[in-house]
């Protein structure tokens, strides 16, 4: 018995051994392996403190997708995810208050310098297109001292090693830069960072306090009101303004002949590839139409699945325009990385994008609500889309679709819009007392429109009446653009002048002496019921009429030329007309642009047709804010170009108020003399005067008689166009008349009476 226990201990004891030796030894082996993961993940990155004590070689970087596992989410946290990732991210915690020198923008406001170009190094049309789009803006210095924000001169969007974009050597570049302060107050634009196989956001250089505009950045990487996410746009993208959407109007209901589309690559290997495989699973041949195709690469035949030959048939069956101007949703799945070409092209086309791309920062996150443009979709829940779009009311498929448009061309139609949302945004950063409402972003006609610096409240501005229910003050104040000398008491511009004054919406009328003569004095001025202010034009040049002045009260102003022949009830009826239309310009003399295929160039025409484009500044009402507008936010360049010319501002105004109305102006009732009956008494005046003095003939009259002065006005169309990227104009042929206008009544029933006996 004492033997069989002897045997009975010395079993279990060794049974106990070998289980130990057996658990001890699958320990140490995984033990070690989750140390080299962690140590190939640190690879090529500035480590965060808590890996200081780590020695030795490093072993090639793991690709993203074989790190997203189970076990290796068990042993790294978020937090330290995130630094592995970013590694290059060395100022990822920095913040404006933290890493940008307000300072710098106290003296001379938003500035922004663009270093001078290196010599030998190269560059992308696309950066020369964001430099270029930087110096044409409002906010571009040409002196550092002056400025605010800094912007290379390195093209910094591709930071692919595989590319022949790529710039070599940019981290000893930037260090050498005399500002560069270790990128404080700097902006970086990048649209393309990484390599194959995991294409981190690594953009192979350290950039310090800088901040980045970036494409295709992630939620974790994302410093939230420092870095601005851009879209990812294609070398063909438009420089400047670009094509409008395509959504001409409104069907209802607004359902297409496909509900949900997307035609592209299909990766077969690597990040970026489980989301694309998995689309034939939802694809139904009929209004779920889902194509890739295998065929994109060197090699893509080594790695072909069973698939392929299928999916390239099918996809080669479809056009992609087709597909898309004829889908109610587009599907924009991420690729390699996370942004999409689809993305930009679905707004386009008002195809409502519904994104598959989880991580990413939608671009300029900031400022746009995009669940009022976009469906946001969950890459893990790819066989609930098509539900889930189907489910989605006709009314709200209308109002994203529409959304889709406003945004397309408010901020994404063209390389000049994106960049100047983004330095837009960086503005109402450091300007935080002058930034924009949530409103002027999300609805027309944007915030790059909606300059702050003019007011906060959002009642001042004309294109938000409607929603806020309001509506303009009942009361207008006339300016009248004098540039001859009062010789007269029978001139035009005392009629004028008088009839004006009549009107009972008038509270003010501005004089705006641009004549060489001194100033008359006050007796020859006749009396009126309402104040007259004469104001020396400082500068004498024809934009003057379009200052902002603070002697404005009123929202609304009546421009006229000092030749114009009104009377005070068309003046009245004209601005009871503008009272219902305060965004546009609402006037008499219109005008017409067409384009001449022969000389391939836009032509300008005065001709008496059915339908116009501009009407003529010289008898227009329109809200006081475009005075603003066009003093601010039009360039310096096209303001000299009319002074220059003395000619052409009221051009440049229709341009200026159609590109942000998306609009034609307005024209009211007018006597068909209009012309010929102004001509006759300008030509009557110049007799006169020509009989009394000697002059030069410089005023706006002699103008009209100068053959110059109408191809003057051809150029000045072109040169605009060329500014604007693409013609804002738009023709109409509606013309407003007061009811009964030509009615077979008697007069006594008629408001307006005395337009009829003109």
């Amino acid at each position: 018995m004492q033997a069989k226990k002897r045997y009975l201990i010395l079993f279990s004891a060794g049974a106990c051994l070998i289980l130990l030796l057996y658990f001890g030894g699958m320990q140490t082996p995984l033990s070690k392996s989750n140390n080299r993961r962690d140590d190939r993940s640190l690879d090529g990155h500035h480590g965060s403190p808590q890996w200081h004590h780590f020695s030795g070689s490093l072993q090639p970087f793991s690709p993203w997708d074989q790190m997203e596992t189970e076990e290796y989410n068990v042993h790294i946290s978020p937090r330290q995810k995130r630094d592995v990732i970013s590694g290059v991210y060395n100022g990822k915690r920095c913040r404006m208050d933290s890493c940008f020198d307000f300072s710098l923008c106290k003296t001379n406001g938003f500035k922004v310098y663009v270093y001078p170009q290196q010599k030998g190094e190269k560059m992308s049309e696309s950066y020369q297109n964001i430099l270029s789009s930087i110096e044409a803006s409002r906010f571009y210095t040409s002196d550092p001292g002056q400025a605010c924000l800094f912007v290379l001169s390195l093209d910094t969007l591709d930071r692919d090693i595989l590319s022949p974009q790529y710039v070599h050597n940019l981290r000893t570049k930037v260090q050498n830069l005399h500002l560069w302060n270790n990128g404080k107050n700097h902006l970086i634009f990048n649209l393309y960072s990484g390599t194959w196989p995991d294409y981190t956001e690594d953009l192979g250089f350290d950039f310090g306090q800088a901040m980045l505009a970036k494409a295709s950045i992630g939620t974790e990487n994302f410093r939230p009101n420092f870095d601005v996410s851009i879209p990812l746009f294609g070398k063909d993208h438009p420089s400047a303004e670009g094509e409008r959407g395509y959504l001409k109007y409104n069907s209802i209901p607004p359902y297409r002949k496909y509900v949900l589309v997307f035609k592209g690559k299909r990766y077969l290997t690597g990040i970026g590839s489980d989301t694309r495989n998995a689309l034939y699973h939802v694809h139904n041949s009929e209004d779920v139409v889902l194509l890739t195709t295998c065929k994109h690469g060197k090699d893509w035949q080594k790695h072909k699945d069973a698939r392929c030959d299928l999916d390239n048939a099918e996809y080669d069956k479809h056009d992609y325009r087709e597909m898309l101007h004829n889908s109610t949703f587009c599907l924009v799945p991420r690729g390699r990385r996370l942004g999409s070409f689809r993305f930009l092209e679905a707004l386009q086309a008002a195809c409502v994008p519904v994104i598959l791309s989880n991580g990413w920062e939608m671009p300029f996150s900031e400022i746009i609500h995009w669940n009022t443009a976009a469906v946001i979709g969950d890459e893990r829940l790819l066989l609930q889309i098509p539900s889930t779009v189907r489910s989605i009311h006709q009314d709200n498929i209308l109002s994203l679709r529409q959304q889709t448009q406003f945004l397309w061309e408010a901020y994404f139609s063209s390389v000049e819009r994106i960049v100047l949302t983004t330095l837009e945004i960086i503005h109402d950063r450091v300007l935080q007392q002058a930034a924009r409402s949530n409103l002027m972003w999300n609805s027309l006609p944007g915030g790059l429109y909606s300059l702050p610096q003019y007011s906060s409240y959002l009642g001042d501005f004309p294109f938000h009446y409607a929603k806020l229910g309001i509506k303009p003050r009942p009361k207008f104040t006339a300016i009248i653009h004098a540039v001859t000398p009062l010789v007269s008491q029978s001139q035009p511009i005392l009629k004028l002048l008088v009839a004006v004054a009549k009107s009972q919406h008038c509270v003010q009328v501005i004089i705006l002496w641009n004549c060489d003569k001194p100033l008359p004095a006050k007796h020859r001025w006749p009396a009126t019921a309402v104040p007259v202010l004469v104001i020396d034009g400082e500068s004498k040049v024809m934009s003057s009429r379009f200052l902002p002045y603070d002697t404005i009260p009123t929202d609304a102003v009546l421009s006229l030329d000092e030749d114009t022949v009104l009377s005070t009830t068309e003046v009245d009826f004209a601005f009871t007309v503008w009272q219902s239309f305060p965004e546009r310009i609402v006037g008499y003399p219109a005008r017409s642009h067409f384009w001449d295929s022969n000389k391939e160039r836009w032509g300008y025409t005065s001709k008496w047709t059915n339908d116009y484009s501009m009407v003529l500044t010289g008898a227009a009402i329109y809200h006081r804010y475009y005075h603003y507008l066009y003093t601010s936010y039009l360039p310096a360049s096209l303001r000299g170009l009319v002074d220059q010319l003395s000619n052409c501002e009221d051009i440049l105004m229709n341009f200026l108020v159609s590109a942000v109305t998306k609009l034609p102006p307005i024209k009211v009732t007018q006597k068909k003399q209009y012309k010929e009956t102004m001509m006759v008494q300008v030509r009557s005046f110049w007799s006169f005067l020509f009989g009394q003095l000697s002059m030069v003939r410089t005023s706006r009259a002699s103008r009209w008689a100068d053959p110059d002065h109408f191809a003057q006005r051809q150029s000045c169309m072109n040169k605009f166009a060329s500014w604007f990227g693409s013609m804002p104009l738009v023709h109409s042929n509606m013309r407003l008349d007061p009811v009964l206008f030509k009615d077979q009544v008697s007069i006594l029933r008629k408001k307006y009476k005395d337009i009829e006996r003109l």
